[in-house]
């Protein structure tokens, strides 16, 4: 089961802490940007090797500082099929380094889309007589918002092969409250998808008592982080948001159960760029992400402890 690998890597490294590549352009340091075009030129193909090159060293820096990256889909799908492709050859690197990975896409679609979706992502994609496996990762991001259908075709995987996914609940932005936190009878629409979560989690429990089924809730609601824990005790959460967005260790907390389990805080721009809000020129950005990072597991521990 996969959410119980995870929480075991957690519990390994006493680091609740996920790492986002997210790469783009202007967030790169410049010596390897330059590096890339003088070598590949200003094209999609210098910008897919300036990623590379990026992602590739933080993951090597980050292999024994945190549990698990995620690779933010949309920056690389930016690229067209090298980006894709790209991020084909990240998701299998990381998987071999040790890290549990997951691929932020929170795409949604109806059910025969969402079966092609999840055999891609979590299997491999049959052509003539032969089958063809694309990535290596643990779990999706995934929107709920279609409803049952387009949850269905990722639960067998969940179950069967080791995987899970993460449903879009109460997203780390301002504006989420235009639409999630709207009234649905006597709940609020993020609620009545929590509900709906526990009800798809059936026979998805793992050893350590949480679902295959996960739940994106944002760092920047410690209120609503509280009252989802307490009331939905066997829900994993993938909470974004935290640095930059706002979320910190004393909001954050709230995510944990008393064991100091149940959750991992992803933070993307506040440990790759980090380098950025020191004044670096960026040469020595993977030092200042490894800072970064293990000053987050420290605040973090300021608050929970993870036995």
């Amino acid at each position: 089961m996969a959410i119980d690998v995870l929480q075991e890597k957690i519990r390994k490294c006493k680091n609740p802490v996920m790492v986002g590549l997210d790469p783009y352009l202007p967030i790169l340091p410049q010596h390897i940007v330059n590096d890339a075009f003088a070598a590949n030129g200003q094209t999609i193909e210098g910008a897919t090797a300036a990623y590379e090159r990026f992602c590739t060293e933080l993951i090597d820096a980050l292999k024994n500082v945190v549990p698990a990256v995620k690779l933010q889909s949309a920056c690389f799908e930016a690229l067209g099929a090298q980006g894709i492709a790209l991020m084909q050859k990240l998701s299998k690197y990381a998987t071999e380094l040790g890290y549990y990975v997951l691929i932020d896409s929170m795409r949604s679609d109806i059910g025969p889309v969402a079966e092609i979706h999840a055999q891609a992502m979590f299997d491999s994609v049959p052509i003539g007589q032969e089958r063809y496996p694309l990535y290596q990762c643990d779990a999706l991001t995934v929107n709920g918002y279609l409803g049952t259908d387009g949850i269905q075709p990722f639960l067998p995987y969940c179950k069967n092969a080791g995987k899970n996914i993460f449903v879009v609940l109460k997203t780390s932005n301002k504006s989420s409250r235009e639409v999630q936190d709207l009234l649905s009878g006597d709940r609020v629409v993020y609620t009545a998808m929590a509900d709906l979560l526990m009800r798809w989690s059936n026979g998805l429990y793992g050893k350590n008592g949480y679902s295959e089924i996960g739940a994106v809730v944002g760092a920047t609601y410690p209120q609503t982080l509280k009252m989802l824990r307490e009331k939905y005790d066997r829900m994993f959460f993938l909470v974004p948001g935290y640095g930059t967005q706002g979320g910190t260790a004393k909001k954050v907390q709230f995510a944990f159960d008393r064991f100091g389990h149940g959750a991992i805080i992803a933070a993307s721009r506040s440990i790759i760029c980090a380098w950025q809000k020191a004044g670096s020129d960026g040469t020595d950005y993977l030092t200042h992400a490894v800072a970064a990072a293990e000053q987050m597991k420290k605040d973090i521990s300021k608050y929970v402890v993870i036995l």
